[in-house]
């Protein structure tokens, strides 16, 4: 029973906090108290909405919200989220755009599994419909997969990428996101000795930790501070009696989350001190900013246990991909092996958690590559989200990925619509 209880008091405490702003809410919200010439009930029924819509969002997986995209005939194509290929511990999915021929880009994004959903690369796939077919891979909650299904580590994730990369055959533009960058350069790897003909045509690296000893930051150091075992006592927990995968070894989502928040406390108390003050006045919206942020950052997901320990170890402690010496099912896996996929990598300057020259390591790493295959690039003031969502995407980064596929493609570059043509609710 390893954890089971700490886990269903994590998840009583956030049930608790719900129902409080939910009591909060509505115990404030009766007209009487319009009578009464203070603002405490406004600032109270403000507090209860927050609160309860925060603590809503933990257990909530969000949805994708794209409805239409403008194609290039300049009418609205209605898109369809659709299952490529099923597994137990995640799927690979389509965003197929109705009425609307196939793409000369075809692009998986691999999304990362680091305690939030795919869904997270939301305004990237916005970015790349109009000008791609998008497949990304939408990990499954460890939490909702029953103990049957059996384990899942890092390898197991690597042969999950080499088969959603040979399902989609050698015209397919990879792109991995911060945390399965190091992944996804080994799974090429793997096709490049296993199946050459399967490998993907390019390789973009985006954030990733291939060798986080190039520039150490607090997230590298907190794996180092603990011994595996310390690591292993204090993060692992067993899922409660609530959820399909009760009794499975996961590394908590609301445990991860609460790290991600004290890394940057104090910028979140303000936010959402802020809301508060914004929701009492009238201000605040369905929508807004805040909201949007927040219903995406604080809906988190579990981690096999196997996945998360097996990760820190061999990625961040024994440094096996950046020591080209990463191995699956007993085979090593050689990065040397990779001669005819361009790889392209993608860091922004004041990343603090991927810092630069973590991910542009994999560009040494390549060394049966020539050099005309290889690119990169570093984004002026960009952190970690920038790289591949928001203004330093849109504008800057996105163009040169697109650039970057088509020159490596054989084919002339192609017409890309600009960012207004994009519509999602």
């Amino acid at each position: 029973m390893k954890g089971m209880f700490s886990y269903d008091l994590m998840e009583s405490t956030r049930n608790t906090n719900e129902w409080l702003g939910a009591s909060a809410r509505a115990m404030s919200s009766y007209p009487i108290w319009g009578l009464v010439p203070h603002p405490m009930f406004k600032v109270l029924s403000a507090w209860g909405r927050v609160t309860e819509r925060s603590f809503a969002r933990m257990v909530i997986k969000p949805d994708w919200g794209i409805r239409t995209v403008v194609g290039s005939d300049d009418r609205d194509h209605l898109v369809e989220v659709n299952t490529v290929v099923s597994r137990p511990f995640g799927d690979l999915i389509q965003f197929k755009v109705m009425g609307r021929d196939p793409m000369p880009r075809r692009v998986l994004l691999v999304a990362p599994m680091s305690g939030h959903y795919a869904t997270l690369l939301r305004s990237t796939v916005l970015s790349l419909l109009p000008d791609c077919d998008v497949f990304v891979t939408d990990w499954t909650n460890a939490r909702d997969i029953p103990v049957s299904a059996g384990k899942f580590d890092i390898e197991d994730y690597t042969l999950y990428l080499v088969d959603f990369m040979r399902h989609l055959g050698p015209d397919t533009h990879v792109v991995a996101v911060c945390q399965p960058a190091p992944i996804a350069l080994a799974a090429t790897a793997y096709l490049a000795e296993a199946e050459p003909k399967a490998q993907p045509r390019t390789l973009t690296l985006i954030g990733g930790p291939i060798d986080p000893d190039a520039a150490p930051t607090e997230v590298t150091d907190f794996g180092r501070r603990l011994t595996m075992g310390q690591l292993e006592h204090l993060a692992i927990q067993r899922v409660g009696f609530k959820y399909a995968g009760a009794g499975r070894l996961v590394y908590p989502g609301l445990l991860q989350l609460a790290s991600f928040i004290s890394m940057n406390l104090d910028r979140h108390t303000k936010a959402f001190s802020d809301q508060i003050l914004r929701a009492a006045k009238g201000e605040a919206k369905e929508r807004d900013a805040h909201n949007r942020f927040y219903d995406e950052y604080l809906s988190v997901m579990d981690m096999t246990a196997e996945f998360y320990l097996s990760t820190v170890e061999r990625v961040f402690k024994k440094r096996e991909i950046a020591q080209n010496i990463f191995t699956v099912a007993g085979q090593r896996v050689d990065i040397g092996r990779i001669t005819d996929v361009a790889v392209h990598t993608i860091e922004g300057e004041e990343d603090d958690i991927s810092a630069p020259g973590q991910c542009r390591a994999a560009l040494d790493l390549c060394t049966g590559l020539p050099d005309a295959k290889k690119a990169f690039h570093i984004e002026p003031g960009a952190g970690h989200y920038g790289i591949f969502a928001g203004k330093s995407w849109r504008n800057n980064i996105r163009p040169l990925v697109l650039d970057f596929f088509d020159e490596n493609s054989g084919l002339p570059s192609r017409r890309r619509t600009g960012k207004a043509e994009i519509r999602a609710v």
